[in-house]
C-alpha cells in the first residue's frame, strides 16, 4: 500500500513539474531583459582567430606602444616585460622543454593575432576593453619588439600582425576538431 501512495506521489509530482515546465516554454517572455539586436551582438563580437580574421582596422608603432605600455601596462607587468605584480611578458626562448619552463609571450603565445586579441578584451586589467585599437596594436608591437620578433621600426596592422609567426608555433597539438568558422 505504501509503495501504491509513493508510486502516486512521484507521477503527482511529475505532472505538475511537466506542466509547470509546459507553460514556462509556452510563455514568450518572464517579464525582463529583451532580444538582443544586431548592435549588442556587434559589441560581444570581439574574438580574433589565430590567422588574423577579425583583426579590425588601425595600426600602431612600436614606438607609441612604449608610451601606452609605460602608462597603462608597466605597473603591473615592469617596465619591460619582465613581470611584477603581473605577468612576465617576455623572454624565457628556449626554456620550454626544461624542467622550469618560463612561459611569455616570446617563448610560448603560437599566434601572434591573440596577443592583440587578449590586449583587447582584457587589458588593462582596471578598465579591460579601454585602448583603442591603435593602442592595442601599438602595445602587440612593443611587446612582440621585446622579445624580439619585430624590429624597433615596426608599425603593426591587420596584415603585419597577422604575419609575425611567433617561435611556439609549431609547439601545440593541432586541434583535430572540424573547422565551423563563418
Amino acid at each position: 500500500m505504501a509503495s501504491s501512495r509513493l508510486k502516486a506521489a512521484l507521477c503527482a509530482a511529475f505532472l505538475a513539474t511537466a506542466t509547470l515546465a509546459a507553460s514556462v516554454e509556452a510563455s514568450p517572455r518572464f517579464g525582463f531583459g529583451r532580444p538582443a539586436t544586431a548592435a549588442d551582438i556587434e559589441a560581444w563580437d570581439l574574438d580574433i582567430d589565430r590567422d588574423g580574421r577579425k583583426l579590425p582596422p588601425g595600426s600602431g608603432s612600436v614606438a607609441q606602444g612604449r608610451t601606452v605600455f609605460a602608462d597603462q601596462c608597466a605597473s603591473c607587468h615592469g617596465v619591460k616585460g619582465e613581470g611584477g605584480v603581473g605577468d612576465r611578458l617576455v623572454g624565457g626562448q628556449g626554456s620550454l622543454a626544461s624542467a622550469k619552463p618560463i612561459k611569455t609571450v616570446g617563448s610560448f603565445w603560437p599566434y601572434a593575432p591573440t596577443l592583440f586579441d587578449y590586449i583587447r578584451r582584457a587589458m588593462p586589467l582596471n578598465a579591460p576593453q579601454s585602448l583603442t585599437n591603435g593602442e592595442v596594436y601599438a602595445v602587440s608591437a612593443y611587446v612582440l619588439n621585446l622579445n624580439g620578433l619585430v624590429p624597433d621600426d615596426a608599425v603593426l596592422d591587420a596584415a603585419s600582425l597577422a604575419a609575425v609567426r611567433m617561435p611556439n608555433r609549431d609547439g601545440f597539438v593541432a586541434d583535430p576538431r572540424p573547422d565551423i568558422r563563418r
